[in-house]
C-alpha cells in the first residue's frame, strides 16, 4: 500500500526497482517458470490424434481441449467446468493464499522471469537502474534503453504470436506470417494490436496489473482467514526489531528483525511484509529468500518470515485441514466425478428425435401406422459427417421428408421423417422404437422413441 500512497501524495507514481536474492524459493519459481514458458510456446504446435492440444477459437466457437473438440452445444460442460474451477480458486485461495500469483500466473512469470532479467541483464541491478533512469540522456543511456525496449518488443511480438496461435490454431498462423499482407489483414493487424498490449504491460503497466487491475487481490482479502497459509512475517519472533549491534543483548530484549529493510527492497510491489497481509502482496517468496540471506548471516534460525498462518504464528498451532476446506472439498470431488463423467460418456455425433407434437397415428396402405418425427442431428467433429437413421428393428421402415446428408464440422442438421411400424406388431398404445444413427456404416448412437398407434386386441 506504500507504493500507491506515496503516488498519491507525488500525484507522480512510484515506480518499483526491486533486488534480486536468488534463494531457494527463487530457483524453484525460475525452474517452474522454464516448464511453463516451454510448455507455453509449444503448446500451439502439440496435437493430439491430429488436433491441437489446447485452442480456444472464440471466433469460430471451437475449442479443443487435449485433442477433444468442444463446440457452442456443450455449453452445458463449460458452465460445469467453471463452477469447479471457481471452487478451485476458492479452496485454493482458503488453503494457500494468494500463492498462485507469485508462482503460476503468466503476468508474473512474464514480468518477473523474462522481463526483468533482459532488464537486469541490459542496464544493471536494482540501485544502477534508479541511477540510470534519474539521470540524464547520454549515450550510454540511449544505448541500453533502445536495446532493451527493442528486445522487449521482440518478445511481445513472440507472445502475441503464440497468444494468436491459442485462439486461432497453428497452422492459421503459420498461413498469416507466410502468405501476403494483403491475404489477412485481420491476423496481421491483431498480432501487432497484442504485440503493442504485451508491451505496455511488461514495460509500463508491470506491478499495477497485480495492485489495481486483477480482482484476484480484493477476493483474497475475503476469503483468507487465521488457518489460511500465506507469506507472512513472524512478529512474536521478529519484534521489537532492532539494528544488529555488537553490545549484548542479556535480557534478550531484542527480535529476530534487524530492521535491514532487505525484505522491501526485493518486493516486486513495494510492501513492507512486516506491517501484516496485504492484498498487493503475490507471495512470490522474495522476501523470504532475502530474509533467510541476511539471517545466515548473523547467526539466526531461518523463516522469520515464511509460510504462516496466523494461529501458526500467535498460537503456535500446526497447519490444519478446516471443516470448511472438507466441505469445499467435498464439493469440489463431486463436481469433478459429475463433469468427468459427462466428458468420457460424451459422443462425436449427437442425435435427438422427437415425436411431432399434436400428431396423430395414420394408417397407411399395406397394413403400417406411420407416426412423424423430427430429429436434430449434430456434428461435435472437425470434420464433415454423412449420416442416415435407421431402424434397429428391420420390419420398421423409415420414409424421409427432409431427409439428412452431409454435415458439417460443428454444424447441426434437422431431418423430418415418418416411422412406418406393421399393425400386427403393435400390442400397446406406445411402442417403444429404437433409431440408429449411421456415420460411415458405423453405428455412432442408438436412442430410443414412443410410437403411438392403436391397441390391436
Amino acid at each position: 500500500m506504500e507504493g500507491l500512497l506515496a503516488a498519491k501524495e507525488s500525484g507522480k507514481r512510484q515506480w518499483m526497482y526491486p533486488l534480486i536474492r536468488k534463494g531457494r524459493f527463487y530457483k524453484w519459481r525460475s525452474w517452474l517458470s522454464y516448464f511453463y514458458l516451454l510448455f507455453f510456446f509449444s503448446g500451439p504446435f502439440l496435437r493430439v490424434n491430429g488436433r491441437p492440444l489446447l485452442l480456444l477459437n472464440v471466433i469460430d466457437r471451437q475449442f479443443v481441449l487435449l485433442g477433444q473438440v468442444f463446440w457452442p452445444q456443450d455449453i452445458f460442460l463449460f458452465v460445469l467446468a467453471s463452477l469447479v474451477f471457481l471452487i478451485c480458486v476458492v479452496i485454493f485461495t482458503i488453503a494457500f493464499g494468494r500463492i498462485f500469483c507469485g508462482w503460476i500466473c503468466p503476468q508474473t512469470i512474464f514480468m518477473e522471469m523474462v522481463f526483468r532479467k533482459i532488464e537486469i541483464w541490459i542496464e544493471g541491478d536494482a540501485p544502477r537502474r534508479k541511477k540510470l533512469d534519474a539521470g540524464r540522456w547520454t549515450k550510454e543511456k540511449i544505448i541500453k534503453k533502445v536495446s532493451k525496449h527493442t528486445i522487449f518488443i521482440l518478445i511481445s511480438f513472440l507472445i502475441a504470436n503464440t497468444f494468436l496461435a491459442y485462439i486461432i490454431g497453428s497452422q492459421s498462423l503459420i498461413s498469416i506470417i507466410t502468405q501476403p499482407v494483403t491475404a489477412h489483414w485481420v491476423g496481421f493487424i491483431s498480432i501487432w494490436v497484442f504485440t503493442a498490449v504485451f508491451y505496455l504491460v511488461y514495460s509500463r503497466v508491470r506491478e499495477l496489473v497485480c495492485t489495481l487491475i486483477c480482482p484476484y487481490g480484493r477476493l483474497q482479502s475475503v476469503l483468507i482467514d487465521h488457518h489460511t497459509l500465506v507469506v507472512a512475517y513472524d512478529e512474536v519472533r521478529g519484534e521489537p526489531r532492532g539494528k544488529l549491534s555488537r553490545e549484548a543483548d542479556p535480557f534478550n530484549l531484542k527480535g529476530d528483525c534487524v530492521d535491514c529493510n532487505l525484505c522491501v527492497a526485493v518486493c516486486p510491489t513495494g510492501i513492507d511484509i512486516r506491517k501484516g497481509t496485504q492484498i498487493e502482496c503475490v507471495n512470490c517468496t522474495a522476501c523470504i529468500d532475502a530474509c533467510d540471506q541476511v539471517m545466515d548471516k548473523i547467526g539466526k534460525p531461518r523463516n522469520l518470515i515464511g509460510y504462516f498462518s496466523e494461529n501458526m504464528i500467535r498460537l503456535k498451532e500446526k497447519p490444519t485441514f478446516t471443516v470448511r476446506m472438507k466441505a469445499y472439498t467435498a464439493v469440489i470431488s463431486v463436481l469433478i466425478a459429475v463433469l468427468s463423467y459427462f466428458i468420457f460418456s460424451r459422443t462425436d455425433m449427437d442425435l435427438t428425435v422427437m415425436r411431432s407434437a399434436g400428431m396423430l397415428y395414420q394408417q397407411q396402405p399395406g397394413g403400417y401406422i406411420s407416426n412423424i418425427y423430427n430429429a436434430e442431428i449434430i456434428n461435435k467433429t472437425d470434420t464433415e459427417k454423412t449420416v442416415t437413421i435407421v431402424a434397429d428393428d428391420p420390419s420398421v421402415k423409415i420414409k424421409y421428408i427432409q431427409a439428412p446428408d452431409v454435415i458439417g464440422k460443428g454444424a447441426t442438421e434437422k431431418a423430418v421423417f415418418f416411422i412406418l411400424l406393421p399393425a400386427s406388431h403393435i400390442r400397446t398404445a406406445k411402442t417403444k422404437i429404437r433409431l440408429k444413427l449411421v456415420v460411415n456404416r458405423e453405428v455412432i448412437q442408438i436412442v430410443s422413441t414412443n410410437f403411438i398407434g392403436p391397441v390391436n386386441d
